[in-house]
């Protein structure tokens, strides 16, 4: 248990202090609220859009994918911290110490997760502003579900990183699954818009769910029954995690 609170306080201590990554983090999906939502929003602006958009603007419609983005890639890329651990040593003291390498990871998880929906809860106060139909009262449940949304890549990234050696890499093989799982998860779109193909990759995209959820809490609007996309979250992270937990207790650093 010290090492997994340990592990959290790390994380957070150490995000706190990287100040270029807290603004590029927060900074890029008000980016695409502003230019790219505000933008497609007056595109949209007729009756029948709003009922492509579950009744409500585009720009509300956008904002709990924006919102699923932000953790998302956030989440993905916590991964490349595992490289950097890596190469300057930090790594190989966790694995020789003393302490259960399963809640080292598990902390390091959770950490990253309660960092990465602080910026998350800063882009819904933000979309407060500028979008007319969000819930105030969705926002917490939104952010339960951000929490759950990071555990579950969060630790695909630390899986991923655990098994690679450079950064390079690794970011080659995330920008290969980033825009693909994002333009599949509805976070842009409706599903119901997609062609039929389409649709079923986007079925099994696991951040299809979290955008519905999202969506569900701050605008009230889903494709799918809310319990069905918390059940599937859940059980995601919980897998990733034990996955997670499991390539960590048999890493080896060279």
């Amino acid at each position: 248990m010290d090492a997994f609170v340990v592990m959290v306080y790390r994380q957070i201590k150490r995000f706190i202090r990287a100040r270029s990554r807290v603004l590029g983090t927060i900074f890029m999906p008000l980016i695409w609220l502003i230019f790219f939502g505000l933008g497609w929003s007056k595109a949209f602006d007729f009756p029948y859009a709003k009922m492509i958009f579950g009744g409500v603007d585009y720009l509300s419609f956008l904002v709990p994918g924006v919102f699923a983005m932000s953790i998302f890639t956030g989440s993905l890329m916590s991964g490349i911290s595992v490289l950097w651990d890596k190469q300057f040593g930090f790594l190989k003291e966790l694995l020789v110490a003393p302490s259960s390498r399963k809640a080292g990871i598990a902390g390091r998880v959770i950490g990253d997760s309660l960092v990465i929906a602080l910026q998350g809860l800063i882009i819904l106060v933000f979309s407060l502003i500028i979008a007319t139909n969000i819930r105030i009262t969705g926002i917490v449940p939104a952010i339960l579900t951000g929490i759950i949304l990071s555990i579950a890549f969060s630790s695909i990234g630390i899986s991923m990183a655990l098994k690679m050696g450079s950064q390079e890499g690794f970011q080659l093989i995330m920008n290969f699954l980033l825009m693909p799982l994002l333009f599949l998860s509805g976070a842009f779109y409706p599903i119901d818009t997609m062609p039929d193909w389409m649709k079923y990759l986007a079925y099994i995209d696991p951040l299809t769910y979290a955008v519905d959820a999202s969506r569900y809490f701050l605008i009230g609007f889903s494709k799918f029954s809310i319990f069905f996309d918390m059940v599937a979250l859940a059980g995601l992270a919980t897998v990733f995690l034990l996955v997670a937990m499991f390539l960590f207790e048999r890493a080896t650093i060279e």
